[in-house]
């Protein structure tokens, strides 16, 4: 029996576009064992799919990962991270491996002198086209998201007029160069005319707050946070920043009829539930070639500047202290 290995380690958004490489490979090699390899925090990702037959998870030791790796007698590795702990991993399992190409002197080309030289290639196929010699090709059905059942959120949860339909605003992000500042979520949430879910993040509970105000009486939505919301417009949303996990979470955005995201995995999160998302970018591009796969989407994003892209990924703050590619965005 032919084993396989697929090894990325973060983040959310990059494991879930990982997904159709996992699907096609089992399906294509159905006698096949294909495990895979993540750190423990992003295994609630895979844990549910059924394409994997086991995941294992980086914690604190390398080498004990290493020694269950080796146990396994693999046949093949795929690294879709290529970095230099799956390096260590790929030279100690000493097995013939296939490793993702990440185009990181193109990605810095268009960074530093603001040339496209990225092929017009989603990410997804270039994931793909690590393990085209195998013969596996992709079956273009997207990503792939396995909600539990434990997981599952009744509609009835949300209040009534949110039964009809609902958007969902993905309100957090990695870096602060890929989110927008409040003023200009104020602004984008006046331009949404469905009642609205913010999800988020522990971290973004704050800014959920002020974005939603709080029911004056508590409720199920009451937020501990003590800051003080200033007038909004998504009065009347519900604010479930740091209420929900990731499951949870992919479920509220699998029941709505709209996501509004910044450049982040819960945009991935919401193409693989074939959602319609509006992608929202800051100072990183699609051209980088992680935009929203196999799903109805826009994108909203200041094509004007000659600063952008500024990073590959992000900073926590504007570089130049205008924040131009966030500040100047306009919606409609």
């Amino acid at each position: 029996m032919t084993k396989f290995l697929i090894i990325r380690f973060s983040s959310i958004g990059d494991i879930v576009l990982t997904t159709p490489v996992i699907r096609c490979l089992k399906q294509q090699y159905p006698e096949a064992e294909v495990h895979y390899v993540t750190k423990k925090s992003y295994k609630t990702l895979l844990e549910n799919n059924p394409y994997i037959d086991k995941v294992f998870t980086l914690e604190k030791s390398l080498n004990d990962l290493v020694k269950q790796l080796k146990s396994e007698d693999y046949d093949y590795v795929i690294d879709l991270h290529n970095n230099l702990r799956t390096s260590i991993i790929k030279f100690r399992l000493g097995v013939k491996s296939f490793s993702f190409d990440k185009l990181n002197f193109q990605k810095w080309i268009l960074v530093k002198f603001k040339k496209d030289i990225m092929p017009k290639v989603h990410i997804v196929d270039r994931y793909m086209k690590t393990v085209e010699s195998l013969g596996v090709k992709n079956d273009d059905k997207g990503l792939d998201y396995f909600i539990p059942e434990k997981d599952e959120m009744p509609l009835d949860w949300l209040p009534e007029n949110f039964r009809n339909g609902y958007a969902v605003y993905a309100i957090g992000g990695q870096h602060e160069t890929k989110k927008l500042p409040l003023n200009k979520m104020v602004e984008l949430c006046k331009t949404i005319h469905l009642p609205l879910v913010l999800i988020g993040g522990k971290e973004d509970v704050e800014i959920g707050d002020r974005l939603a105000p709080p029911a004056p009486d508590g409720g199920a939505f009451q937020s501990n946070s003590s800051e003080k919301a200033p007038p909004s417009g998504a009065e009347g949303a519900v604010n479930l920043c740091g209420k929900m996990n990731l499951n949870q979470s992919a479920s509220i955005i699998q029941k709505a009829t709209i996501v509004y995201t910044h450049d982040t995995g819960m945009m991935h999160v919401a193409s693989a539930l074939k959602k319609k998302v509006i992608s929202i970018w800051g100072n990183t591009v699609p051209e980088f070639g992680m935009y929203p796969y196999q799903t109805e989407y826009e994108i909203i994003e200041n094509k004007e500047l000659n600063c952008r892209p500024c990073s590959k990924i992000g900073y926590s703050k504007c570089p130049l202290g205008h924040f131009k590619c966030m500040n100047e965005l306009k919606f409609s």
